[in-house]
């Protein structure tokens, strides 16, 4: 009789001891998640850092300040923005998707996002598992240009002239990976001609080369081309773009010269560290929204040959997704590695 009720006693303290810690744990864990709340419904309270993974000066810093600057009024708070380069814009991602998710450490992310996933074997990230998709910002399609001593006038003649002279054409890039060189490969891969890659690293050289004839040919951002168009010192082949740019009304795009679903364009878009919550999430998503309807804005994206994209999370996600699709196909086709 004494051992049973023994047993009963050190059963009830034992049931004691679990109520007393599972009464502990909920009286904690109320506090904290009142806490966490409250920091959600306060967001902003202090000033956001927005990481640029490239160096100050560039299209995508230039992007990032013009947005940095209409969505901390709507906001009312300040958007810091901080240039991490290198690695192909890896050393600033990786910064981001370790940050705690809380809305204040945020990406300014960039095709590079999407190629990158397919090219570099070691990468300490994943552009859709380790990041929230906010918005997109802008697109600006490349364009196919060659040095006007060449004999060539539209893609039709390009393809031909290539396929007559196999290795005579080269094409320049702003560097190994990128998007300049998917865009070239992904041509080449269509048509089953024979061009030498040449990489620079950055895009200015490799415009120049192409504007001393060094290099034939060469897929260039629109803001960096137009100028040397305008002068006449491009000959503009093609738009890879879904339609054709105001500022060049009569260079049709790819799939108006002859190559359907031929589409690069050099985009960014505001993403954050997974976990960030939802109602974060859509503060700065609508934040985002109200930016790129200003006028000022639109203007200074069009200065730049850039167009306004927005859309929500979901879309902006969905876009990565396809673009990493697309851009590993390429990259494997053409054998495309860093690393």
């Amino acid at each position: 009789m004494t051992q049973i009720f023994k047993n009963t006693s050190m059963q009830m303290i034992a049931m004691f001891k679990r109520f007393a810690a599972a009464a502990l744990l909920m009286a904690t864990a109320v506090p904290l998640a009142a806490h966490a709340q409250q920091a959600t419904n306060s967001y902003p309270d202090r000033p956001i850092k927005l990481i640029v993974p490239f160096a100050a000066g560039g299209p995508t810093d230039l992007v990032a300040r013009i947005m940095a600057n209409a969505m901390e009024k709507d906001l009312k708070q300040v958007i810091i923005v901080e240039n991490k380069p290198g690695g192909g814009s890896n050393i600033g991602t990786e910064i981001v998707a370790r940050a705690k998710p809380d809305g204040y450490t945020l990406l300014l992310g960039t095709i590079a996002n999407t190629t990158n996933m397919s090219i570099y074997n070691n990468l300490n990230y994943d552009t859709e598992r380790d990041f929230v998709h906010i918005t997109q910002f802008m697109s600006s399609p490349s364009v196919l240009v060659v040095n006007p001593s060449l004999p060539i006038k539209n893609l039709k003649e390009l393809i031909a002239y290539a396929k007559a002279n196999p290795g005579k054409l080269s094409y320049a890039t702003s560097g190994a990976g990128g998007s300049t060189h998917f865009a070239a490969e992904m041509l080449r891969l269509r048509t089953g001609i024979d061009i030498l890659h040449v990489p620079y690293k950055g895009a200015a050289p490799a415009l120049n080369d192409v504007l001393g004839g060094n290099v034939s040919m060469g897929f260039m951002t629109t803001a960096g081309a137009l100028p040397s168009i305008a002068a006449g010192r491009l000959r503009p082949i093609a738009v890879a773009g879904l339609t054709r740019l105001p500022q060049l009304p009569d260079v049709p795009t790819m799939a108006e010269a002859g190559i359907p679903d031929f589409e690069v364009s050099s985009w960014n878009g505001l993403f954050a560290p997974a976990g960030t919550p939802p109602a974060i999430v859509a503060k700065l998503s609508a934040a985002a929204q109200k930016a790129l309807a200003l006028p000022d804005v639109q203007k200074q994206f069009e200065q730049h040959a850039a167009q306004v994209v927005g859309g929500s999370p979901e879309q902006f996600k969905q876009y990565v997704k396809a673009e990493i699709e697309k851009w590993r196909r390429v990259a494997a086709a053409a054998n495309i590695k860093i690393n």
